[in-house]
């Protein structure tokens, strides 16, 4: 017969066995629950919203809030270059064999090239399905170009087929991280890896010491995307209030046409592609929202590169596999990119009555699958880089980008809003080709569970918290992956 359990004496709280599921239940179910208040995303989206309001009730004030959006987006710059180095140093270092860097970079370019066809060609079927340009009969001789499409057009003309073959190598590695430039930083960071590891465990030390300044720059992270609601603010205002919600309308079949393009190809291409590597497109998309919801206020892929490494990283991608891949495909897989210079190259020429054949179609595509690559998550990079592809083709008048220069501002947040799917997917992509993908983190990260103690989601612990206290490292060895997480 059991012995009878003795009961608590008086004055002492009774505490379950720690075993007892009963007893940890209230705990899970506590931490599986966060208020609303310290997650970002609401704050994010009710600083879009205000922005619409003040945008289109008080224009000039909306105007006169740029700053807030500006002052943002370059806050968030001016950690990009040392958080890619870190990562991207970081991840080398943890990596056995020096050849695996070369294979992970072969697979990453190469799943870049088909997907950014892919765009390039969803879009010329849809342009020659719906034919939007037809109807406007546009003179491009009667066309007054302003002095910023001028602007732009000039930039245009001067970017050859290769240059960002030319771009990649940075004339000096002050210069690189000084301007922002995000490839040659990558660069750089790749061969400065590449070179400790040939060092050998001389170097072990330079390595934790990146590592360690990695998470020193993380938590700079967590202190700017404080800002991100009121960034978020203050480009909204600023976008309705100059341009106004009119010129929505005037091209307003192109611009649905385009951003049903750009949903077409988020859920049924990179779902498609998501649902054969085991992964759920649309938990994705929720464990991104705080992400995607200030590229919608900022129009800018850029203002959320260093916290989309730093989620994908807490989702279970390797830091070696991250620091290469979402870099890199800020410059070459811009599929969002690639639908829109797609959609307004046949745009402008319908709109002129140019008769295109097959061929020539096929030929713009040619030319943009190298004028494409390169181009900046940033506002206005698209239009550059439509204006140098209408320049190298020479059958459509350059002139003719004028037509879709009041409805650009609003065409880049889509832009930047599919580039950042598409390269926040194919990181996990790769991770999963490659066998080191960490199942386990990404269900716990889509699912909203915290991931390594803490929800990504979260504001910054205060120095102590114990997901954040620093890891001893013997001299000679890497900190362990998920650091930065």
């Amino acid at each position: 017969m059991p012995a009878p359990r003795p009961m608590p004496q008086p004055g002492t709280p009774h505490t379950p066995a720690a075993s007892s599921p009963s007893a940890a239940s209230p705990r899970v179910a506590a931490a599986g629950r966060r208020r609303w208040y310290r997650q970002l995303y609401p704050w994010v989206l009710l600083g879009i919203a205000a922005g619409i309001v003040v945008g289109t009730f008080a224009p000039g004030v909306g105007v006169d809030l740029q700053p807030l959006g500006t002052t943002f987006v370059d806050a968030i710059k001016m950690i990009i270059a040392p958080i890619v180095f870190c990562v991207v140093v970081g991840g080398i270092a943890q990596i056995d064999d020096i050849r695996r860097v070369g294979r992970v970079g072969l697979k990453t370019l190469g799943y870049f090239e088909v997907l950014t066809t892919v765009a390039l060609a969803l879009g010329l079927v849809v342009m020659n399905v719906f034919r939007p340009g037809d109807g406007v009969h546009a003179n491009a001789a009667e066309l007054k170009v302003s002095t910023t499409v001028a602007g732009y057009i000039s930039q245009g003309q001067e970017q050859g087929w290769g240059h960002f073959l030319s771009d990649l190598v940075p004339s000096s590695v002050v210069g690189a991280f000084a301007e922002g430039n995000v490839l040659q930083v990558l660069f750089f960071a790749v061969l400065f890896g590449i070179a400790l590891k040939l060092v050998g465990s001389a170097a072990a030390p330079i390595g934790v010491a990146v590592e360690r300044l990695g998470k020193v720059v993380f938590q700079v992270l967590r202190i700017v995307m404080y800002a991100a609601p009121v960034g978020a603010f203050g480009a909204m205002a600023y976008t309705i209030g100059k341009y106004g919600l009119h010129t929505l309308t005037s091209l307003g079949q192109l611009i649905a046409i385009f951003y049903g393009t750009s949903l077409f190809f988020v859920l049924v291409v990179l779902g498609g592609i998501a649902k054969a590597c085991g992964i759920n497109m649309f938990k994705l998309l929720r464990y991104l929202r705080a992400e995607l919801l200030v590229v919608l206020g900022t129009s800018s892929s850029e203002s959320v590169l260093p916290q989309v490494m730093r989620k994908l990283e807490a989702a279970g991608a390797p830091r070696q596999i991250v620091g290469l891949t979402v870099p890199t495909g800020y410059s070459f897989n811009l599929d969002g990119t690639c639908i829109y210079l797609t959609l307004a190259s046949l745009y402008v020429a319908q709109a002129l009555d140019v008769h295109l054949s097959l061929g020539q179609q096929l030929g713009i595509i040619a030319v943009l699958l190298l004028t494409s690559k390169g181009a900046a998550g940033v506002t206005g990079s698209g239009f550059i880089v439509l204006a140098a592809t209408l320049s190298t083709v020479g059958t459509i008048p350059v002139a003719g980008i004028m037509l879709l220069f009041g409805i650009d501002k609003f065409m880049s947040e889509c832009r930047a809003l599919t580039n950042v799917c598409g390269n926040s997917l194919a990181t996990l992509v790769v991770a999963h080709w490659e066998g080191v993908l960490d199942r386990e983190k990404l269900r716990r990260a889509l699912a909203g569970e915290p991931v390594d103690g803490e929800f990504v989601d979260e504001p910054a612990k205060g120095v102590g918290h114990p997901a954040e206290r620093p890891v001893p490292v013997a001299a000679g060895h890497a900190l362990p992956v998920g650091g930065a997480g």
